[in-house]
């Protein structure tokens, strides 16, 4: 590990970084180049003191983990992601064609959502990145493990999974995120995560066995949505996509019609994650 190096970069990355290259608001005041350390660290997800340590070259040699979860903070893209693994003493992933990164594009593009529920998934439909809306809407997804990172294995082996959709929609989602990993399952074949996922499911859940048999292959879902919220009820929001074709990514996004009630739903959610988000950080 080359602390010396490693504190370098962290640091002319960050200066190079603007408040508007990441949907934050400069300010009148504002006298650092580029964002402060607190600000990076915040959109790393890590503790202010880790983050500054690192950049003074006194901090520890940061996991395989934290090193992405910093490669998507400061908007790297793939050359600069590798030679930030490198100088952390680790060797750079593979370049598959798919792969957890988020393109400095796509982030562009969240930062500038940030009230309004959108994330960025895989094709398996593990979620990597999250606006704080839709973390009210749907919680931290991006906080699993394992094969619970998919969204459609937690679907089945999670009954609390479900609670974001009216029961009465539970076939219907059942029926879509078979169909979703049964097309992921037959680009990569059996031997892929997605034949992992599959044998497990079909080893541990009855009702994922019944629809898988039914062979249900299908590459669209309808854009209407109903999702519900325990502080607001029910919404009916409709479904945009933007898909990274390099990256294997979609950068899913929730809307309502305005003037509708799902509208002001929806916007008084917006209010109720920010606030829940605020008390969150003072009770840290």
């Amino acid at each position: 590990m080359d602390r010396a190096q490693l504190a370098d970069f962290l640091r002319r990355r960050r200066e190079a970084l603007q408040p508007e290259d990441v949907g934050l608001r400069r300010g009148s005041r504002r006298r650092t180049a580029g964002l402060r350390r607190e600000e990076v660290a915040a959109l790393c997800d890590m503790s202010v003191d880790y983050y500054s340590r690192l950049e003074q070259s006194r901090g520890p040699q940061p996991s395989e983990q934290m090193l992405a979860a910093m490669a998507r903070g400061l908007r790297l893209n793939l050359d600069e992601r590798d030679h930030l693994f490198r100088l952390a003493g680790h060797t750079a992933p593979v370049r598959a064609l798919r792969s957890d990164h988020i393109s400095p594009g796509i982030m562009r593009v969240l930062d500038r959502l940030a009230d309004t529920p959108a994330q960025v998934m895989t094709e398996l439909g593990e979620t990597l990145a999250q606006t704080p809306a839709a973390r009210a809407l749907f919680g931290d997804e991006t906080r699993y493990e394992g094969f619970m990172r998919s969204v459609a294995y937690r679907w089945f082996m999670d009954p609390s999974a479900r609670n974001v959709y009216p029961v009465e929609d539970h076939p219907m989602h059942s029926r879509a995120f078979t169909a979703d990993i049964r097309t992921v399952y037959g680009k990569y074949g059996p031997r892929s995560r997605a034949g992992a996922i599959v044998d497990a499911l079909l080893a541990e859940s009855p009702e994922f066995v019944a629809v898988w048999g039914a062979h249900d292959v299908r590459t669209t879902h309808s854009r209407d949505k109903r999702v519900q919220h325990p502080e607001v009820g029910v919404m009916d929001l409709q479904c945009q996509f933007l898909i990274d074709p390099e990256q294997g990514q979609t950068l899913l996004v929730l809307t309502a019609t305005p003037g509708t009630e799902s509208y002001d739903l929806l916007k008084l959610l917006s209010v109720i994650g920010t606030q829940s988000l605020e008390s969150r950080d003072v009770a840290h």
